[in-house]
């Protein structure tokens, strides 16, 4: 009986420091690793959420760029940090679930290595037209397309991108012959879709609006599921006739495997007040990109339906990375 005793006492007074470590989670500054270079669109989200999260957290949130491998090199960090809450990665679709179908080893499993936290952000593609293509909608585009087929380029940053799986969703969807013009970034392709050497891009919208309000491009549609309040004038391609398309990118965070559930609940929460700041909004809509948000649970779901939606996208279309 006094054995029996001392060894509870013993258990409770061992589970003390661990309980007030969580308690005291975070007790100094968490850093943020962005697997891409400065200046891009997830050095953006970062950079923006920094500040007003780690007010929200009480600490100063570090945000840590580590580009390389299309990611590859920043995410393995993550996935090889303590799981302690004090490394966190900003991850984006393209290295989450779409470089994993397209024949890469990578050096980590999305969904083995990783805690889901939270669904930042998310930013659609615009359908943009050189202004001499002869369609004001989606609808006219199709029907353009089916009357000439392979005679209409798309342009993207490059095989396997965003940009390319939106494009070959579209042609998969609606049954069009669009050749595919890969480039290295939006930026030239952009560039040549001014200069009518392409007729068709699926870019972001803080790429194209300005082009788009010069009357130097034509945009007919955003590639989200819901219309984007960056853009609120333009129709999604679901409705304007090609019911159930959605594309785009989204950037979300992520923790370690391993990573307690009340620290993870803790970042989601305080994520959560992060996203719902009206200068953080602003501050996204500006780049084009909508504040999204949610459950652990819910972004997990949300991972898994991407990397199966994309990963056939890949397979049907033959991807194969450059």
């Amino acid at each position: 009986m006094r054995k029996s005793l001392l060894a509870s006492i013993l258990a409770g007074l061992m589970a003390v420091p661990a309980v007030a470590a969580a308690q005291a989670y975070p007790a100094k500054p968490v850093r943020l690793i962005v697997t891409f270079a400065a200046g891009g669109g997830a050095d953006f989200v970062a950079r923006s959420l920094a500040p007003k999260l780690g007010e929200a957290l009480g600490q100063p949130i570090v945000v840590e760029n580590r580009p390389g491998a299309n990611g590859a090199v920043g995410a393995d960090a993550v996935a090889k940090a303590a799981p302690d809450g004090y490394t966190l990665l900003l991850g984006a679709a393209g290295t989450m679930v779409i470089s994993p179908h397209l024949g890469a080893q990578l050096p980590f499993d999305t969904f083995r290595d990783f805690v889901p936290v939270s669904l930042a952000a998310t930013s659609p593609f615009i359908v943009t037209l050189h202004p001499g293509v002869q369609a004001s909608s989606i609808s006219e585009l199709v029907a353009l397309a089916k009357a000439s087929p392979g005679k209409i380029n798309y342009g993207s940053s490059g095989n396997g991108g965003a940009p390319n799986l939106a494009g070959e969703l579209f042609k998969s969807m609606t049954g069009v012959n669009l050749v595919h013009v890969p480039y290295k970034g939006l930026a030239p392709a952009i560039t040549d879709l001014i200069g009518g050497q392409i007729q068709v891009v699926f870019a972001d919208v803080g790429l194209v609006r300005g082009h788009i309000a010069a009357g130097k491009l034509k945009g007919l549609a955003v590639t989200g599921a819901a219309r984007s309040p960056s853009v609120p004038d333009l129709p999604t391609v679901a409705e304007s006739g090609v019911p159930g398309y959605a594309a785009g990118t989204w950037y979300g965070v992520l923790a370690p495997a391993g990573t307690a559930g009340d620290i993870v609940a803790r970042v989601n929460e305080s994520l959560r007040r992060s996203l719902d700041d009206a200068g953080v909004k602003a501050a996204f809509a500006k780049q084009g990109i909508d504040t999204a948000g949610g459950t652990p649970a819910a972004f997990a779901s949300f991972m898994r339906a991407e990397s199966e939606k994309w990963g056939k996208v890949v397979r049907d279309a033959g991807i194969k990375t450059q």
